[in-house]
């Protein structure tokens, strides 16, 4: 009998256990073949021709039909669960119109049916209007109602703008702006769009100053309400409110009503009024002045009425200008334009001083000045002289035109 060596049983066993796997390894993948075959589709088409919703008892409300019996609910539904289907079954079943429903609704999960679920109640949810919760004061004077707030701790002062009140009948169909500043360190404003249009507009915002607590019981907040023009863009303006923050920030969050200051209102002055338009061009850096007229002038004499408009620079008089001696009326009209050399980093250190006067029948003697305005920054000026500064720094280029009213001179 034949023996075999070492090396040839050793090959035979080799031999041996590569043909068992490759029998175990045929057989596992006919039985995982004929199970694939015997067992149900786990899973169904991303877009399926036809969504079947399986039978429901309770009544099924349609998108397209989705009305309710009593105001003020809104039907809560859920939409249905789908279920596997064979795909033989469902083209079958399949419409034309089904077809075309479910081409219109590809992508998204628009279904015919829904499960009713409940009602909300939508009066739970409703917030009140802001005429309701801050209803204006009695009277038909235009007025604006906001809050102010100071957080000590992050040194910021919150403005709560919230709506306008009895805005006049011309300016209803305006889009209505609104301008912030907060004097006497900002150089250009805030500003706030009104949703709406109408006697009331409503602008909910909120705006934020950076400001220690030492100087913000020094400022002043401005508010400058302007109408817009829907057609051409022309801007009117309704009226100002300032606002002196001393004194105003003990109760957090109070809401406030002020009347707004209108351009003829703000001038009651006993001496009289002059209207005078500035602008300033930082790149020719000149100040331009315009005194366009006067009114309500306590004349002396018949001696006639000139402007003198003198550039300072703290107590420095830097250039002197004069108009031309007009007849003795009370309402004169200048229109006299005169301009000043000033740089742009001096517009906080200067000042504009326009005095009204009457020359003196005596050459000799000094005239006599029936009224004085100052306009300038804060170190100047306050209220409408202030302003009238600070509306012209932050539009520069452009005439900004007010009326002011004569004080005697010191």
């Amino acid at each position: 009998m034949k023996r075999f060596s070492m090396a040839d049983q050793m090959l035979l066993l080799a031999v041996g256990l590569s043909v068992a796997l490759l029998v175990v390894l045929l057989v596992s993948v006919m039985i995982y073949y004929l199970w694939r075959r015997k067992s149900p589709r786990q899973y169904q088409e991303l877009l399926s021709p036809v969504p079947s919703v399986p039978a429901c008892t309770a009544p099924v409300v349609l998108v397209s039909q989705g009305s309710w019996s009593r105001p003020g609910e809104i039907p809560f539904t859920l939409p249905p669960r789908f279920t596997p289907q064979s795909h033989d079954k469902e083209e079958e079943g399949m419409t034309v119109q089904g077809q075309r429903d479910i081409l219109a609704h590809r992508g998204s999960l628009s279904v015919r049916s829904w499960y009713p679920v409940g009602t909300v109640l939508a009066g739970l949810y409703c917030v009140p209007t802001l005429n309701e919760v801050v209803a204006p004061p009695p009277g038909m004077a235009t007025r604006l109602c906001f809050a102010v707030e100071y957080r000590h701790s992050r040194e910021q002062l919150m403005v709560s703008l919230l709506r306008l009140g009895n805005l006049p009948p011309r300016f209803h169909g305006n889009v209505t702006l609104v301008e912030l500043w907060l004097l006497p360190d900002d150089r250009r404003p805030r500003q706030a769009k009104a949703r709406g249009t109408g006697p009331d507009p409503e602008f909910n915002d909120c705006f934020v100053f950076q400001v220690s607590g030492v100087c913000v019981s020094q400022s002043i907040l401005s508010v400058c309400v302007l109408s817009v023009e829907q057609v051409g863009g022309k801007r009117h303006a309704v009226g100002r409110v300032l606002f002196p923050l001393e004194g105003e920030l003990g109760q957090a969050g109070r809401v406030l009503w002020r009347d707004l200051e209108k351009e003829e209102d703000t001038q009651c002055s006993e001496l009289g009024d002059v209207k005078v338009s500035l602008s300033y061009s930082p790149t020719l850096q000149r100040l331009t002045v315009v005194v366009l007229r006067a009114r309500g002038l306590q004349l002396l004499t018949n001696a006639g009425v000139c402007v003198q408009a003198s550039l300072q620079m703290h107590t420095q008089v830097v250039k002197t200008k004069r108009s031309a001696v007009l007849k003795s009326e009370a309402d004169p009209y200048f229109n006299h334009r005169m301009t000043f050399k000033l740089r742009p980093q001096q517009l906080d250190e200067a000042c504009l001083r326009l005095e009204l006067q009457q020359p003196n029948a005596i050459r000799t003697e000094p005239p006599a000045v029936l009224g004085v305005v100052v306009l300038g920054p804060f170190m100047y000026a306050r209220g409408p002289q202030l302003q009238h500064w600070m509306d012209m720094v932050s539009t520069p280029q452009e005439l900004v035109k007010q009326w002011h009213g004569l004080s005697r001179g010191t």
